[in-house]
Formats: C-alpha cells, sequence, structure tokens
C-alpha cells in the first residue's frame, strides 16, 4: 500500500532521550529537523506527564498526534509502553495529510523498532545500525507503509 505522505525525517529515542535513530531526507536541513527532534521531547514529555489539574494522555493510546508546527514542517510523536518515543517530521505543504496514515506509519515503524530489537546481537539503548532496520524505514519516509 503507498501512503501519500512523505517524511522527511523520522527518529527514535530511548527511554533516557539519546537518540537510537535518526533518518532525514533532506541533508541541507538535516540540523534544523534533528533540533526540531529534539524540541519535540519536551512537549512529548508534557503530553505524558500525570497532572492533577490536566486530562493526561490515555495510557493505552500510544499516538500523540501532532506536537507543533512550524513554517515548513508538523511534527507528530508517538511513545511505547517503555517510554520509547517515535517522532516523524513532514513537510508543511502536504495537503493530503490525514490523521490515519499518520498513525499508520507509527504502527509499522513500531513493528519495524520490534523486529530490530529482538535480534539477539542488539543491546538494550544501544543505536540502530541495521542496515535492513534503515532501509524498511526510508520506505516510510518515502510513502510506501
Amino acid at each position: 500500500m503507498t501512503s501519500s505522505i512523505a517524511s522527511v525525517c523520522i527518529a527514535i529515542i530511548g527511554k533516557d532521550n539519546s537518540p537510537l535513530y535518526i533518518a532525514t531526507t533532506d541533508l541541507d536541513r538535516e540540523l534544523e529537523l534533528h533540533y526540531s527532534v529534539h524540541a519535540s521531547l519536551d512537549i512529548i514529555e508534557e503530553k505524558c506527564m500525570p497532572s492533577s489539574g490536566k486530562q493526561s494522555v490515555d495510557s493505552r493510546d500510544l499516538y500523540l498526534g501532532m506536537l507543533y508546527s512550524t513554517e515548513t514542517d508538523k511534527i507528530y510523536g508517538y511513545v511505547t509502553n517503555t517510554k520509547t518515543k517515535f517522532i516523524i517530521v513532514i513537510d508543511s505543504s502536504n495537503s493530503a495529510l490525514r490523521e490515519n496514515e499518520v498513525r499508520s506509519m507509527f504502527r509499522n515503524l513500531h513493528i519495524l523498532y520490534t523486529d530490530a530489537i529482538c535480534n539477539p546481537f542488539y543491546t538494550p539503548e544501544e543505536p540502530l545500525t541495521s542496515k535492513i532496520f534503515d532501509r524498511s524505514v526510508r520506505n516510510i519516509m518515502a510513502g510506501n507503509v
């Protein structure tokens, strides 16, 4: 199935906020995209923090939705039960953006991540360096969900 969404950056951040995997499609904007990913971590922490005054995110719903937008990008977030964070940056000019397609991208990314960390040779909380994982994530980035 081909999605109409093509992302410009996908990041997987560990529970201690260390980057496990970051891929970008635009090398000219790589530093800017890394900044956007790291800036979104504060928003994710805020959304996941239980507070008595505000209604917190349903702990069963892993998808956090759009975290924030900039002039050029929309940043979406997803948190696993183990507090691993997935962040997808999508070009704001994409007018065909549908919420269910973004959710599908996150579900597919979660499946790929689960497969990668189940490798007996993978050390937990270390960067993901698998070429197969990278190729599969880049397929998701291209919109080939």
